[in-house]
């Protein structure tokens, strides 16, 4: 399950006066429109495509200036629709591409900046972490349109001869100083001319520069002169130093040697290198932080799911997590009058976020259970701790039953999961039970809310329990195993082998051992 989550931040200053156009990449309706909402509260302009081949058509045609690339998409992915546009750009422009993904292992991540990704932000996306990044996008972008602009001022001077340049003689003295050059350094042509072109150096450039001409001219070896441009550092007349590209020819001039340095102001290229650097350096940070993360969740909630009503010879579990745990759990207790109790949850969000939803549910559940609490009351306690508890936008889907295997009944709560089979002794799905509430922890519930399914069973019946990690999860061609597969699956297996036939044949459709959502099953029912 992958829902946004936060209230979007206020909009960030618009001092520079520029409304910038943002291209959402999400083949997902609700996504589109969820952060539709938000960038025009920023202040964006905003356009959207449904998949890799139609972001290409509206980058050609809607020139935005930001684009938001999901991954897993039909038609193209996000990975070859940005190879695409990065190539469109080519040198001449530069668009910076931020994928938001569920894909969250390292090599997703590799495989984003390889295709020319800019950024990287993990779903359920956290708009306080995304509004920081369009911020710090925002700047850059700025910055590149002035670095663009830059370029493109000093080409055209170049074409002019209007760069800035600069000759001086054999004793260093200068001969010439253009427009250009003025404007760099700060001095006049009457300040400058005559003067010695180290005072336009730095130290320990300014003290050394005349040993460096002497020894040129005696030995003509030099690591500078004839040697193309080079990054160097110049003072201005106010005293401030500042990157510079320095290129030096010598000609000879009615028998005098003169050399012709043209010079460039690269503080802006600088600085956005800087910027860019310091981006990837952030970037990688909280990749980092998210792996610890993770790791953390998924020890703290298998931690708490380690009791031993998961050994209760009625019920047979599997839980797949994915790369970044994703919020799946499953629990089972006996009641003090015999009945079997059983939870599967999936929580909203990733990593520590989804864990810090579900710790409340596996406590209220496994106390409740242990004092006999009917299910309806315990729906209602789950609902509620979580209202108390979790802030806006956080939930947790679930399917809960209780069976009575002496009256052959059983009671059912749903709210937000797929559809319970009841699964015959032949293994024929007799009944599929959908889901009739909404999840835990979005509204208060009433009595209404947690009313219960009543299910009748025979001997040999299981009820199937799964989570959408299951369902949902896609071959290469993006064929979701589905629940007609499924129940083929359970049809044609012994019923011993049930589970084990089910995680075979998923590994077998998706072709990878690690998912991009977590998978979890559980069968419930003594099988014959």
């Amino acid at each position: 399950m992958e829902p946004t989550k936060d209230t979007a931040p206020s909009a960030p200053p618009a001092a520079d006066g520029e409304k910038l156009k943002i291209l959402i990449v999400d083949d997902t309706a609700t996504n589109r429109q969820i952060l539709q909402v938000f960038l025009r509260k920023l202040g964006f302009e905003v356009d959207t495509a449904v998949d890799g081949a139609n972001a290409i058509e509206r980058f050609q045609n809607g020139n935005p200036d930001l684009i938001l690339m999901d991954v897993m998409m039909p038609v193209m992915d996000g990975f070859e629709a940005t190879r695409r546009i990065k190539a469109l750009c080519g040198d001449q422009r530069w668009v910076p591409i931020v994928f938001l993904s569920a894909l969250d292992k390292e090599e997703n991540l590799v495989t984003g900046l390889d295709s020319g990704g800019d950024d990287y932000l993990h779903k359920p996306v956290n708009f306080v972490v995304l509004d920081a990044k369009l911020r710090s996008l925002k700047r850059s972008i700025l910055l590149q349109r002035a670095l663009d602009e830059n370029r493109r001022r000093t080409q055209a001077i170049t074409d002019n001869v209007l760069d800035g340049i600069i000759t001086i003689d054999e004793q260093g003295l200068i001969q010439s100083i253009n427009l250009s050059a003025q404007r760099i350094f700060g001095y006049t042509a009457e300040e400058a001319v005559g003067c010695n072109i180290s005072m336009l150096m730095p130290e320990p450039h300014r003290s050394a520069h005349d040993g460096y001409l002497a020894r040129y001219i005696a030995s003509g070896e030099s690591s500078i002169i004839g040697k193309g441009g080079r990054d160097l550092e110049g003072q201005r007349k106010n005293g401030s130093v500042f990157p510079l590209d320095l290129g030096i020819s010598e000609l000879r001039f009615e028998g005098r040697r003169l050399f012709v340095g043209i010079v460039r102001d690269v503080t802006i290229e600088r600085a956005a290198e800087r910027l860019l650097r310091e981006n990837a350096a952030r970037l990688q940070r909280y990749h980092d932080d998210q792996e610890e993360e993770n790791a953390l969740a998924q020890r703290i909630v298998e931690r708490q799911m380690s009791r031993p009503g998961l050994a209760d010879p009625a019920s047979r579990h599997w839980i797949a997590p994915a790369a970044n745990f994703s919020g799946d759990v499953i629990a089972a207790a006996r009641s003090p009058e015999g009945f079997l109790y059983v939870l599967l949850g999936d929580a909203t969000g990733h990593g520590l976020a989804a864990a810090i939803s579900v710790l409340p549910v596996l406590t209220v559940f496994y106390s409740h259970v242990e004092q006999g609490y009917p299910l309806g009351y315990i729906v209602m306690e789950l609902n509620r701790q979580l209202r108390a508890t979790m802030p806006s936008g956080r939930f947790v889907a679930a399917s809960l039953l209780c069976i009575d295997e002496t009256s052959a009944s059983a009671q059912l709560w749903q709210g937000g999961m797929p559809d319970v089979l009841l699964v015959g002794r032949n293994g024929g799905v007799r009944e599929h039970i959908a889901s009739r509430h909404l999840p835990l922890g979005i509204v208060d519930f009433d009595e209404e809310m947690c009313a219960l399914t009543e299910v009748g069973f025979q001997p040999g019946d299981q009820f199937v329990l799964f989570s959408d990690g299951l369902i949902e999860a896609e071959d290469q061609d993006g064929v979701q195993f589905g629940v007609g597969r499924l129940a083929e699956i359970l049809a044609k297996a012994p019923s011993e082998s049930r589970l084990e036939a089910v995680r075979t044949s998923l590994y077998a459709h998706t072709g990878i051992g690690q998912f991009h959502d977590d998978i979890s099953l559980l069968m419930v029912g003594k099988v014959a």
